[in-house]
């Protein structure tokens, strides 16, 4: 029996208990002792879960295959925030546990839909325990990119490391880089919250769940919160943190020059954030409000999508085409990731020009890489490609029987496959999750599992079930 499964879920459990723990002390603290007894039983489960997991069986590293590493990503997103979801039960008279499993689903997977419209109706203990949620849910994910990662083309491997088939000892090394990096980041966003007055309370929330791009928020008066320039501001540039690669800043304070792939990505990404906000500055900046507009911009292409109310209805297409785009290839963002897309074109446009031009020789690099995409990777954009369209189309379906006019069923499945948050610059915010009905809630809980597997993965899983020869 293989038990690296059972290892890998039992580190999160642990997670989990940590967090429980966080919100037993800040209960005792600050004299918030309704829900106590809760946490206590939730961190007392999921310790001995967890422990129970680790020390099974005595643990050797064995190598597994991709099968195998994809159902196991693929169960933890089913299983874990069963764990996440019982603070929900525990702490709230007669709400359902599939409304408990969704709220827990979206946070895990940092969607942000939530079945709350009133935030006043929960407990600070219980609004930490949502963003923590998130924090958690991204750093599964993260694991899961480096879990996966024979999936991805060499190209986007080398923004990683080195090593193009990672060995335990540098799974380790790059596990251990993710969490101190990630922790790290979570406070200096922390930090720069906090420089602009934002209480500690809503700094620590928002900290969490920006840079896991998720959704939740601490409170209903988000416009209030960042009602100055400086926080807009500090806003836009916090919410870059999940839009970039996480190690974009420890690569370029520990630069080399023989490394250039390990920064060439997240350039790339830059340019071309620089241009939309460009363009957006010259030709959107309606009423003057453009750093309302720098924030959903911000906010789309780091898949977060919380936004303030004030924003040009006409412009949620835009948006939306920003969210679809994502960002980089290690980052807690979805989408389809930029640099394929990039890659995509240039691949398209050398065809159409060597038809024209068949003398002349034409190249797959991007302009600061040194590496040409090769047919097998530009296959696989393709495929994702494809794959999100035959899931966009899957998911608009399954809303419209669900009730749901085509228009919102269409914005919303492509919010729900991207894992971003529904908001007013998406003109879906008054979306009732809580009454959904369940064919609709089950719906949005499977792709919004989905969207947070790399969608080649899902192909390569039905290729082992489906056509085994």
């Amino acid at each position: 029996m293989n038990t690296f499964p059972l290892k890998y879920y039992g580190i999160f459990f642990l997670i989990i208990s940590f967090f429980s723990f966080f919100n037993i002390i800040y209960s005792y603290y600050f004299d918030l002792l309704n829900n106590l007894n809760n946490y206590i039983l939730v961190f007392f489960i999921t310790l001995f879960v967890g422990l129970f997991l680790i020390i099974f069986k005595k643990y050797k590293f064995e190598k597994i295959s991709l099968y195998q590493r994809i159902i196991t990503v693929l169960s933890g997103y089913v299983i874990l925030p069963i764990a996440v979801s019982l603070p929900y039960y525990l702490c709230i008279e007669n709400i359902s546990l599939i409304n408990c499993y969704f709220e827990a689903i979206s946070g895990f997977t940092s969607t942000g839909f939530t079945i709350f419209n009133n935030l006043k109706q929960l407990d600070q203990t219980l609004i930490m325990w949502r963003s923590g949620s998130q924090w958690i849910g991204g750093l599964y994910f993260l694991f899961s990119i480096l879990l996966l990662i024979d999936v991805f083309d060499e190209n986007l491997k080398r923004s990683l490391t080195n090593y193009i088939s990672l060995n335990s000892s540098e799974i380790f090394r790059q596990i251990f880089k993710i969490i101190v990096i990630y922790l790290s980041m979570t406070v200096l966003i922390f930090l720069m919250l906090k420089l602009v007055n934002i209480r500690s309370y809503d700094a620590y929330n928002y900290s969490l769940s920006i840079i896991s791009s998720g959704g939740f928020l601490p409170n209903n008066n988000f416009d209030m919160t960042f009602s100055s320039d400086f926080s807009k501001i500090f806003l836009s540039i916090s919410m870059l943190f999940s839009f970039f690669s996480l190690f974009f800043i420890f690569n370029l304070i520990f630069f080399k020059k023989k490394n250039i792939n390990y920064l060439s990505e997240d350039i790339n990404i830059l340019i071309y954030l620089v241009i939309v906000i460009i363009t957006s500055f010259l030709f959107l900046n309606y009423d003057n409000n453009f750093l309302n507009i720098l924030v959903s911009i911000c906010s789309s292409v780091s898949n977060i999508g919380i936004s303030f109310s004030e924003i040009p209805k006409n412009l949620f297409f835009i948006f939306l085409l920003l969210v679809i785009l994502g960002g980089s290839f290690f980052s807690t963002s979805s989408g389809l990731r930029v640099i394929k897309v990039i890659t995509l074109i240039k691949f398209s446009l050398n065809n159409l020009l060597s038809h024209s031009k068949p003398n002349q020789i034409y190249s797959n690099k991007l302009s600061l890489n040194k590496i040409s995409a090769n047919i097998e990777d530009i296959n696989k954009y393709f495929f994702a490609i494809i794959i999100f369209v035959i899931s966009l189309f899957l998911i608009s379906i399954l809303l419209t029987i669900s009730n749901l006019d085509f228009e919102t069923s269409f914005k919303l499945g492509i919010l729900t496959i991207m894992n971003t948050v529904n908001s007013e610059m998406y003109n879906l915010g008054n979306l009732d999750f809580y009454n959904f009905n369940l064919f609709g809630k089950f719906s949005l809980i499977i792709f919004m599992i989905i969207g947070r597997i790399e969608l080649l993965s899902l192909i390569i899983l039905l290729k082992k079930f489906l056509f085994k020869n």
